[in-house]
């Protein structure tokens, strides 16, 4: 059973940084590709940021790009998201998103979210 667990959210100001955790039990981490959502209020889940099994990475350059930063730990199971100049349209619920292929099927799972919210 895989289990993501995200950790580090809280209540900011404008211009805070925040980092965002997410450790991963009862898979092998270091084949993931991992990577974090983040839902806004009456919005739907959309995508901020990945990185690869083999570190390559991926952002949603709209909105993340140059102020967020996503590195993995493997020695730790863990994926990091550094957010910086955070702003108030950054508030949502973040998840941690891990997939991988096994053959011809994917697996992917998630984690119960971990609520970032920016006061202006």
């Amino acid at each position: 059973q895989v289990q993501l667990v995200e950790s580090g959210g809280g209540l900011v100001q404008a211009g805070d940084s925040l980092r965002l955790s997410c450790t991963v039990s009862g898979g092998t981490f270091s084949t993931y590709t991992m990577a974090w959502f983040r839902q806004a209020p009456g919005k739907g889940r959309e995508f901020v940021a990945a990185i690869t099994s083999s570190g390559g990475v991926t952002y949603d350059t709209n909105s993340v790009k140059a102020r967020f930063t996503i590195s993995r730990d493997n020695s730790k199971n863990t994926v990091y998201l550094q957010m910086t100049s955070l702003k108030p349209e950054d508030t949502a619920v973040y998840y941690c998103h891990a997939e991988r292929w096994i053959l011809s099927t994917k697996y992917r799972y998630w984690g119960q979210g971990t609520q970032v919210t920016v006061s202006s």
